[in-house]
This record gives structure tokens, sequence and C-alpha cells, in this order.
């Protein structure tokens, strides 16, 4: 759903500017007709000798005749300027309908965004609690290959178990050879090496395991350093 401008929308409504043009001048020959019978009454009053109680009245009366008139002009008006045809209000409801309906419908795509972060952070919590259950059996598993030989049921278990944890996204790392980095390595022991130019790997007694930029737990190594 695209973008909706209420204001530009409501713009091009028409109103009763118009009709207010209209009312305005038959309410004003309301009050000259009112103030005209006035004058022709008192005229009248005048030349044929009616008595000045009569008169009066009368000029009174045609006051206010003319002051009806001239209140119902000025609410004309503003209501004029306030008031939409049927047609224009029918509009403006349905272009503050539809705007509300906007701002529901970008709440609930926000709703739901959060509540695949959230989902995703429970999954992530859940595969991290049954990782590191499994850690002290992988560990084993990583000791038995490598200082003996694995019959080829244990190795294929052994694999189905790396592959299962591959497809959760879990990463092993930790490799003798590879530059210490003390983010993901925990050196367990520093061994001065006249051969190593920097510190690198030389044993890795645990393998680190994380997901994603996440380190679960670091590889536990011991590091050859240079002698100097």
């Amino acid at each position: 759903m695209s973008d909706f401008n209420k204001d530009e929308y409501l713009n091009d409504l028409p109103d009763m500017d118009d009709l207010s043009g209209q009312a305005a001048p038959a309410a004003a020959s309301a009050a000259d007709g009112a103030s005209a019978d006035s004058a022709a009454a008192a005229a009248g009053a005048t030349q044929e000798g009616a008595a000045q109680p009569a008169a009066a009245q009368s000029q009174e009366n045609g006051d206010s005749a003319a002051a009806d008139g001239a209140d119902k002009a000025d609410a004309a008006d503003g209501k004029a300027d306030d008031t939409l045809t049927p047609l224009g209000q029918a509009k403006k409801e349905a272009a503050e309908y539809l705007e509300a309906l906007q701002r529901e419908r970008a709440e609930f795509i926000n709703f739901r965004h959060r509540a695949q972060k959230e989902q995703e952070r429970f999954r992530q919590h859940g595969i991290i609690d049954v990782l590191t259950a499994l850690l002290p059996a992988l560990d084993d598993i990583d000791r038995i290959r490598e200082h003996s030989e694995m019959d080829d049921s244990f190795k294929a278990v052994a694999n189905k178990i790396d592959k299962a944890f591959e497809k959760f996204g879990v990463e092993k790392f930790g490799e003798k050879g590879e530059d210490f980095d003390p983010t993901k390595h925990d050196a367990i022991l520093h061994k001065p090496d006249p051969n190593a130019e920097k510190e690198t790997v030389d044993t890795v007694v645990e393998a680190g395991y994380r997901i994603g930029d996440r380190v679960i737990r670091a590889a536990r190594v011991v590091v050859a350093s240079p002698q100097n």
C-alpha cells in the first residue's frame, strides 16, 4: 500500500464557499428589506399623524428584524467556512479512516518484525543450551579422533553430530598453526619457540564453538610465542 497524504487529498474537496457567497447577499437583502419597511412605516406614521408610541414600536420592530437578519448572515458565513458538502464530508471521513488504517498496518509490521527477532533469539538460546550440555561429549570425540582410530560406526555417529550442529549454524574453530586471537582463543599456556615470529596456536586442547559472531566457548590452546 502506497503512502497516503490526507492533507493533499482534502485540499481537492469541494466546500461551501460558493454557498456562503449566496447566503450573505440574501441575508443582506433581508436586512435592507427590513430597514426599508421600517422607514416606510415611520414615514407613514408621520404623514398620517399616527400616535408617537405606535411609530416608535414600528421602528423597534424594524431594528430587531434587521439585527436578526445580520446575525443569521454572520452565522451562515461562519458555518460556510467550516462545513463541507455532503460529498466532501464523506471523502474527508474516508481519508481519516484510510490514514488510521495505514497507521495500524505500520504498527502491525513493526510488531511482526519484533516477534520474528524474538523468535530467532529464543531459538538461538535453545541451541546454545543444547550445545553447552554436549560440550564434554564433543571434546571426548575430538580426543578420540586425535589419539586413536575410530571404527566406521563411531565415525559415522560423530559426523552426524557435526552436521547436525552445522545445520543450526554452529561453527567449530581452533586449528594448529593459526594466529593467536585473544577474542576467540583462551591461552592456557605460552611456550617460547625460537622459530616463531609471532604468537601462533601450537596445540588445541579444546575446540571453540560460535554461532555467527557470538562465541559460545573460546578455544583453549597452547600458544607458541617468540623467545624475545
